[in-house]
């Protein structure tokens, strides 16, 4: 791995080379001659051979902004590689990592994260439906790490997690300031292993203690049932790359079977991939906008309704409460703006933005937020979500057990 990154930052470094040496041009083509074996002879040794040590060297003396001097970050590189104490522990691609995780962290928006090698990896997995942990999605909210929703059947649920708990301690360990990336890493762990989180709910007066089982999570992306009433049911419980695949699968069924209405439940999901929201919703809506994403630059990328359209016409009642997050308040609020669907539970989380997710040379990957998700009548999703056209709050302590009041509500709706 450590050489594979000595090998990312000697390419990195002969590139700023060439270009120091591409803007010598302006100083004639006997001063470049002579600038440009200058700064060769810096960066290579005696083999000829570019040495990381020596780009270095040169890159302190090359790079600067306006704002910021880089020396400083060669100064504390420095200082801890000379006086800190357990100098056997020091690693230089720990060091590497953590700047990089620190300067993204420094742009003091969630979403955007730096993955070093194995966190990447660990992320893709997620991404799969396949991962060892508690079956919880994090999010940060108000500058608080909280649960966005725990998924059906993990240990998560069964411990008694909630969506909206705030997440005060992991392991004993406060999580003020902490980024989901590292909380991530904290919670999940091997099979079997445990995890403690110190819990604060709205409407307790001290936090709690869960000791939770970690275990292999596998979710399904879509469940598909029938209801009373000749009412389909579908609960997509991520956006990933099978829930087309499944999706399709049980729209068959739907055609098939005729049903009176649709519940579409979006409750606790935490989104994912865009294309996903884009194709599932277009399945309601035969012609129009389904979002549309605005960068900083002001310049807006439209997306519209694609494919079949195979559930159009189909009374449909969408499901949502806070922890339905990204692709799926792309969902919603795109059968509601285009009078698909009536939306009923509580406002979603508000998580309207978009990342670009990069996969670097050594398997590290960066997530950075590049636009921000629009309805389409121009609402802004992010920070706001998608307002329910009927609210229902959902109160556990107070249902029975096998008691869904959303449900119930949707039923009454779709049997008028």
């Amino acid at each position: 791995m450590f050489n594979g990154l000595r090998n990312f930052r000697s390419i990195k470094y002969i590139n700023i080379y060439l270009g120091v040496s591409a803007a010598f041009l302006i100083f004639g083509v006997g001063v470049l001659a002579g600038e440009a074996m200058y700064v060769k002879k810096t960066i290579t040794n005696e083999n000829g051979q570019v040495s990381i040590e020596k780009v270095t060297d040169l890159n302190r003396l090359i790079n600067h902004s306006g704002e910021v001097s880089f020396n400083q970050f060669w100064e504390v590189w420095d200082a801890i590689k000379q006086k800190y104490v357990k100098q056997q522990d020091i690693k230089d691609k720990d060091l590497f990592y953590g700047a990089i995780q620190g300067m993204v962290a420094g742009l003091g928006d969630p979403y955007s994260v730096y993955f070093p090698p194995m966190a990447a990896s660990e992320f893709s997995k997620s991404l799969s439906g396949e991962f060892n942990g508690i079956g919880a999605e994090i999010g940060i909210k108000n500058n608080q790490l909280m649960i966005i929703s725990p998924l059906p059947n993990t240990p998560a649920e069964k411990a008694g997690l909630k969506p909206g708990d705030k997440i005060m301690l992991i392991d004993g360990k406060p999580t003020v300031g902490m980024d989901t990336n590292t909380a991530v890493e904290n919670i999940r762990g091997p099979a079997t292993s445990s995890v403690k989180l110190t819990i604060m709910r709205n409407g307790w007066d001290k936090v709690r203690d869960f000791s939770i089982h970690r275990a292999k999570i596998n979710v399904p992306s879509v469940i598909y049932s029938e209801k009373t009433g000749n009412i389909a049911y579908l609960r997509i419980m991520q956006f990933n790359e099978n829930t087309i695949p499944q999706l399709n699968k049980y729209i068959g069924d739907i055609q098939n079977k005729k049903p009176a209405g649709i519940i579409l439940d979006l409750r606790g999901n935490p989104g994912g991939y865009l294309d996903a929201a884009i194709t599932m919703s277009s399945e309601w809506v035969p012609e129009g906008k389904i979002v549309s994403e605005k960068f900083s630059d002001g310049s807006e990328n439209i997306h519209y309704t694609e494919g079949l359209h195979r559930l159009s016409g189909i009374k449909t009642v969408v499901l949502v409460n806070k922890g339905s997050a990204s692709a799926s308040e792309i969902v919603a609020g795109a059968l509601q703006d285009n009078k698909a669907a009536t939306v009923i539970g509580e406002q979603t989380f508000g998580k309207g933005s978009v990342q670009d997710y990069q996969v670097l040379s050594d398997g590290s990957a960066l997530k950075v937020t590049v636009a921000e998700w629009y309805t389409p009548a121009g609402n802004n999703i992010n920070e706001k979500g998608i307002t329910p056209n009927i609210e229902v709050k959902e109160e556990f302590e107070k249902e029975a057990i096998g008691e869904d009041v959303v449900i119930q509500k949707a039923l009454e709706l779709l049997k008028k």
